[in-house]
């Protein structure tokens, strides 16, 4: 078959947009509940020609010949990423069929014979207060998760590897390669480098653990009763819970009270129905939530399954910020800048939203939260912020080491351990060594989503003043000039177009550190 060089990017971004729809609404089914097992191997044979060889070799040809630093090559660079992770995928449908699957059916059995839905138990473990019940719940997901589900994570892992490697990625000579293994080779599709921001990591982790050692036994002793000797990491999920301000953030407030703020904002809270909530309770529902952009910008869906109290309300802050965002973008923007990109950009617009959870005016604005309550409020969330911020540094320090080759993946569980242990004070489980990974240093898009939406909203406190949330100028604003650009930008592009220098971990410790007081 000859090659389809004379169909130009142009027909390769059609077929690339008709398989992602349709493999986006795949996804959304399975995860939400709404069918037991998802199908994505067809998906993958019917739309073959969107990620084939003459695909890479085009796209690979065009980001070799492109001047650096222009569109052609930002486009190209974007569009070869998008093939490496769609080829993956194609390799790894079946595992991910299984894993959706398994975790749709998975039971936990108890000791005392109690049984727990597998997808329900990070929910029930946040929930319950006695310590005892907690731990035996945990060891016992773990304990089902190393002999079922840590295997085909691996698998996946590994696979995965060996894919990127196969690749042998050039510059379009066939000769030059763009990296040397899996991190090189997704630093240059990325366009950004990981190993900085990893030494980052390591300094804020640094930087902070003298805060952390003193906070870390007040909130665990206030909270739950414990020591930090004793704690372990679902004794984190249940304090993170906070349920002493649940009165404050009722489940039947929620969604009316944030659509006052976003209207009050001067935007649709649905984008005039192109965002749809899917918020209930469903068997089968994925504990964690997620935004599913299924059509973009025409159809997409904000799922969650509710935990209870503040948790629930920044969680549906963080999707939604997700959903306004691919809601908003230009209906002319290409392919690569509507569904690719730096998903560091989209992760920052989620993370402006959910930090209102932090502003004080939003809160007594939009909330039953008390000014008598705010202060201790703010230091739960001040300690909640640090406690993720160091959790994620941790987590990249490991995917770092995980991804790099020089640790036997046998040994990986322990370095895990190690790592995510000795930065958060409480103690993990081997057996999610292999789970507790996000897809291709998606730990990195959160870190710099962290950074992001710190300048972000700096911009707009300058713009707007302190409370922009309610300035019914700022809601046209953020849908002309922040979500209706796409991700066409890096997050160090954006930061610099609103007006700010480089990303750091700084404004948060000072954000931090201000809730603290």
């Amino acid at each position: 078959m000859p090659r389809r060089m004379d169909d130009g990017l142009d027909a390769l971004r059609e077929r690339g947009e008709a398989f992602l729809v349709e493999l986006s609404r795949e996804f959304y089914e399975a995860h939400a509940g709404l069918k037991g097992e998802a199908q994505l191997q067809p998906i993958f044979a019917r739309h073959a020609a969107a990620f084939d060889d003459e695909a890479l070799a085009l796209v690979r040809e065009r980001f070799a010949a492109a001047t650096t630093g222009s569109e052609a090559q930002r486009s190209a660079r974007m569009l070869l990423d998008w093939l490496v992770e769609s080829r993956c995928g194609r390799v790894l449908a079946p595992l991910e069929e299984r894993e959706i699957a398994w975790e749709g059916t998975a039971t936990i059995t108890l000791p005392d014979g109690t049984v727990e839905p597998y997808q329900r138990a990070a929910i029930t473990i946040a929930n319950t207060r006695d310590k005892r019940a907690r731990q035996v719940l945990d060891d016992a997901r773990a304990s089902l998760v190393e002999r079922e589900l840590a295997p085909l994570k691996l698998e996946r892992l590994q696979r995965e590897h060996e894919v990127v490697q196969s690749l042998r990625l050039g510059t379009g000579t066939g000769t030059a390669p763009v990296g040397d293994g899996y991190i090189a080779t997704w630093e240059a599709l990325s366009g950004f480098a990981i190993r900085p921001l990893r030494d980052a990591c390591a300094q804020f982790l640094r930087d902070t653990q003298a805060m952390w050692d003193d906070v870390l036994p007040e909130f665990l002793q206030r909270g739950l009763g414990l020591s930090p000797a004793d704690a372990t990491r679902a004794d984190a999920i249940a304090l993170m819970r906070a349920p002493e301000f649940d009165g404050a953030f009722g489940a039947e407030s929620l969604e009316r009270e944030v659509r006052r703020q976003v209207t009050e904002m001067g935007a649709s809270p649905d984008a005039h129905g192109r965002v749809v909530f899917d918020t209930g309770e469903r068997p089968g529902k994925r504990a964690r939530a997620f935004c599913s952009p299924v059509r973009i910008p025409d159809e997409v869906y904000l799922v969650l399954r509710p935990h209870g109290g503040q948790n629930d309300w920044t969680t549906f802050m963080h999707e939604l910020g997700h959903a306004l965002h691919f809601a908003n973008m230009g209906r002319d923007l290409p392919f690569e800048q509507r569904w690719l990109g730096d998903n560091s950009v989209t992760e920052g617009y989620a993370m402006l939203f959910d930090h209102r959870l932090k502003d004080r005016g939003w809160l007594l604005r939009y909330t039953a939260l008390g000014k008598n309550d705010l202060r201790w409020y703010l230091r739960v969330a001040a300690f909640e912020e640090l406690q993720f911020l160091r959790r994620y540094c941790a987590k990249l320090i490991y995917e770092v080491e995980l991804h790099g080759g020089g640790t036997p993946w046998a040994s990986l569980p322990d370095r895990y351990v190690e790592t995510l242990s000795g930065a958060t004070g409480f103690r993990y489980q081997r057996a999610d060594a292999f789970l507790d990974v996000d897809p291709r240093f998606y730990a990195a898009r959160y870190l710099r989503a962290w950074q992001l939406q710190a300048v972000l909203n700096a911009a707009l406190r300058e713009q707007f003043n302190e409370d922009w949330w309610r300035n019914p100028q700022a809601g046209p604003w953020i849908e002309a000039e922040l979500f209706g650009h796409g991700q066409r930008e890096l997050a160090t592009e954006l930061a610099g177009r609103v007006g700010a220098g480089a990303l750091s971990f700084g404004p948060l410790l000072s954000a931090i550190e201000g809730m603290m007081e």
